[in-house]
């Protein structure tokens, strides 16, 4: 198997409802973004996908959400946008981009605090 990896990332507010019903305050994040794409076999140019094809994807997609508040966008589904919600929402909207080799999206909402989503 081979695996390219390409990394963003976006500067975000949101806030999270905690166990109990509490809710967080706003509070912002520096979001880090690993998009992960894999292949059995390499295409004819020797590639799972192209570094610049993937990053550009990946860029776009996380240019979307820079200096939002992530509870205002009514394209992330939940009640609150979680890392969890967030890496299967950055999941989908790079599939929709054509690349059909995404495998795995990690966010990582603080040090050591990484949330992955893979189908």
């Amino acid at each position: 198997m081979y695996t390219v990896i390409v990394e963003t990332s976006f500067s975000a507010v949101h806030s999270v409802t905690l166990p109990g019903g509490a809710s967080e305050p706003p509070h912002g994040h520096e979001w880090h973004v690993r998009a992960h794409f894999a292949a059995e076999a390499l295409n004819e140019f020797g590639m799972v996908v192209d570094f610049e094809e993937a990053k550009r994807a990946l860029s776009h997609v996380a240019a979307q959400l820079e200096q939002t508040n992530l509870n205002e966008n009514p394209e992330i589904p939940g009640p609150c946008p979680t890392a969890e919600v967030m890496a299967r929402h950055l999941f989908e909207q790079i599939r929709r981009k054509g690349l059909s080799s995404l495998k795995r999206v990690e966010v990582t909402e603080a040090s050591g605090c990484v949330a992955a989503y893979e189908p």
